[in-house]
């Protein structure tokens, strides 16, 4: 089994795909030019004080809002590991398997975790944090094929052995 752990980043509910990246900034030309002005509306600061492997911990109906690939594509290019949530928006949560970010639903964390904390994940077993056990779901195998291949495009070329 998988475990990584990580620092903890704290957002609360309904973050919509407009405070992920607001609209003025889709004119960029890319995803990393984007980067910079992620959660901008909530927290301008937020994105240059994200790191590799950090996790963002958040309420429930993360990723609210219209159906913008970019929200999931911006927060892997920050270098978040995954993001646990009490909930997710459907059409938030297919773009972020299909661009191979890792959601995990937890309803009881974020009402404990407190932000700057490590938390050490199992991946399809459980999260750890101060000696607690947090039992999650397991994805399904063709889910986490798209994840571990980094996204549905990289998986499908690598199943049809064109990588």
């Amino acid at each position: 089994m998988e475990k990584f752990s990580g620092k903890v980043w704290v957002l609360g509910d309904d973050i919509d795909t407009d405070i992920i990246i607001p609209t003025e900034y889709l004119a960029l030309e890319t995803v990393k030019d984007m980067a910079p002005y992620a959660f901008s509306p909530l927290r301008p600061e937020l994105a240059a004080q994200i790191k590799q492997g950090d996790i963002i911990v958040a309420g429930k109906n993360f990723g609210c809002g219209s159906s913008r690939e970019q929200a999931p594509e911006i927060i892997k290019a920050l270098g978040v590991k995954c993001v646990i949530a009490k909930s997710f928006a459907r059409i938030f949560f297919r773009n972020s398997i299909n661009n191979g970010l890792l959601l995990i639903e937890n309803e009881k964390l974020r009402d404990v975790v407190s932000e700057g904390d490590d938390i050490a994940v199992t991946l399809n077993q459980a999260i750890e944090y101060h000696g607690e056990t947090y039992e999650i779901a397991s994805l399904p195998k063709n889910l986490m094929d798209i994840i571990n291949a980094g996204g549905l495009v990289k998986a499908m070329r690598k199943l049809n052995g064109l990588d």
